[in-house]
């Protein structure tokens, strides 16, 4: 037995991708801002959030070279990622 699909939502790399990076710098704001608040210095979780939403932004950006290879037809893209 296959189990069902996926809803849409759950299902599209942009949606997914693009609203975890978000919330990373979400976070990294609210500790920024709790940090100006307070006077108390940043310490690892603003730098973990930031983190978070570097990597990404630069994992959207190389799905997104690869998803573009893809619909070129080039030789050394990945597969399935329509």
């Amino acid at each position: 037995m296959e189990p069902p699909p996926l809803p849409r939502r759950l299902d599209d790399m942009n949606v997914v991708v693009a609203v975890g990076s978000l919330a990373w710098l979400a976070g990294a704001l609210a500790l920024l801002a709790a940090s100006l608040a307070t006077g108390r210095p940043l310490d690892i979780w603003f730098t973990t959030c930031v983190a978070g939403a570097v990597l990404g932004g630069i994992g959207y950006g190389i799905f997104r070279w690869q998803r573009a290879a893809a619909r070129r037809g080039a030789r050394g893209a990945q597969q399935g990622l329509d």
